[in-house]
């Protein structure tokens, strides 16, 4: 019979035991499950290291939100990859790939597609001509330089993945993902992502430049800065595979409660929020943020080779949940506080069970 793990086994406490045997989603993940999910993850995260050098961290959580099927932000200066990243894990995974270069001139119809009058037998008609979002992964390069109306154009298609044109909805394959490279706001001729825009990237991920001795692997080998060919490593069916097990990660009541505080205390007005929050933070997350710190925290346990999520997970996703979530207030900038430095903050002080042992206890 079923035995509820003990927290201990999943967090590091004996406090409380989990009695929910099963997820939402099926039963919980058994062995076999679990190693033939690492081998197809380990696969995937070799893959991208052969076309990605020297940058490992970002790998993992590039394939932590695509696990959780969730959209990517990129965000660094021009020539660090971001896009190469984005044509190897297409082809590593065999999926459709559009490749859409965002400027100042694009339209929405360039993304979504348009209407376009056709001859047939009884007569001319409006018939919908899909544009490159009709993809499984769509790379949307330098969003930030297209004007807000062009980058309104994917609120829906994120969100609810299908298009709306003219009153008709056109559903979105599946999977889908956008995965945007933006260059930082500083530069000239970008525009700052709206809100809602940024609220609906599961991820953003800061691409930082390679140490001299990984970028002298780099020019020693990838002449003309070519990546090797790369063959598909991960079917279709076993991506979908993927995407039942992550459901399938158990979410013990502890950690849920975790999520829910630490995304609470983003907000000023939460008593619980730490000092730089109530000082520096005008707004904080939304519970979209909450959504994604649970799913990717999922995905982040089956790629360490867990069935349970346990806290360290929450911390390792945090970051790059929370970070683009938060509007800060101008003093912030005044004195020298980013939202990287908040999240830690956030991290430090909120407290991973709601309730505390008595010091008589504690001990």
């Amino acid at each position: 019979g079923y035995v509820p793990p003990r927290t201990e086994d999943l967090t590091g406490s004996n406090i409380v035991t989990d009695p929910v045997p099963t997820t939402d989603s099926g039963p919980l993940l058994a062995p076999e499950d679990i190693e033939r999910a690492r081998t197809r993850i380990t696969g995937l995260l070799d893959g991208l290291g052969t076309a990605i050098l020297g940058q490992d961290e970002l790998l993992e959580q590039v394939t932590i939100c695509l696990l959780a099927r969730g959209h990517l932000l990129l965000e660094g200066l021009p020539g660090l990859g971001k896009t190469e990243l984005v044509k190897a894990l297409s082809a590593l995974l065999g999926l459709e790939f559009r490749r859409v270069q965002f400027t100042p001139d694009l339209l929405p119809s360039d993304i979504t597609g348009a209407p376009i009058l056709q001859d047939a037998e009884s007569g001319r008609k409006l018939q919908f001509q899909p544009g490159p979002i009709f993809a499984n992964l769509m790379l949307a390069d330098e969003i930030n330089r297209a004007t807000p109306k062009t980058q309104a154009a994917l609120l829906e298609a994120m969100q609810e993945r299908r298009v709306t044109v003219l009153g008709e909805s056109h559903p979105l394959p599946s999977p889908f993902f956008v995965l945007a490279t933006q260059n930082p706001i500083e530069l000239e001729g970008t525009y700052p992502l709206p809100e809602a825009q940024i609220d609906r990237f599961t991820f953003k991920v800061l691409v930082d430049g390679v140490d001299s001795e990984t970028l002298a692997e780099i020019i020693t080998t990838r002449q003309h800065g070519q990546t090797p060919e790369l063959d598909v490593v991960c079917s279709a069916e076993e991506l979908s595979e993927l995407f039942e097990m992550v459901d399938r990660v158990h979410l013990p009541r502890a950690v849920a409660g975790y999520i829910a505080r630490l995304v609470g205390a983003t907000h000023p007005a939460d008593p619980g929020s730490p000092e730089p929050v109530q000082q520096f933070v005008r707004y904080g997350a939304s519970p979209r943020a909450a959504i994604a710190l649970a799913s990717t925290s999922r995905a982040a346990a089956l790629l360490a080779g867990k069935p349970n999520v346990g806290f360290d997970e929450v911390r390792t996703v945090a970051a790059s949940v929370l970070g683009h979530r938060l509007i800060l207030d101008y003093s912030a900038r005044l004195e020298g506080w980013t939202t990287g430095q908040v999240v830690d903050v956030l991290i430090e002080s909120v407290a991973e069970m709601a309730n505390e042992l008595p010091e008589d206890l504690a001990g």
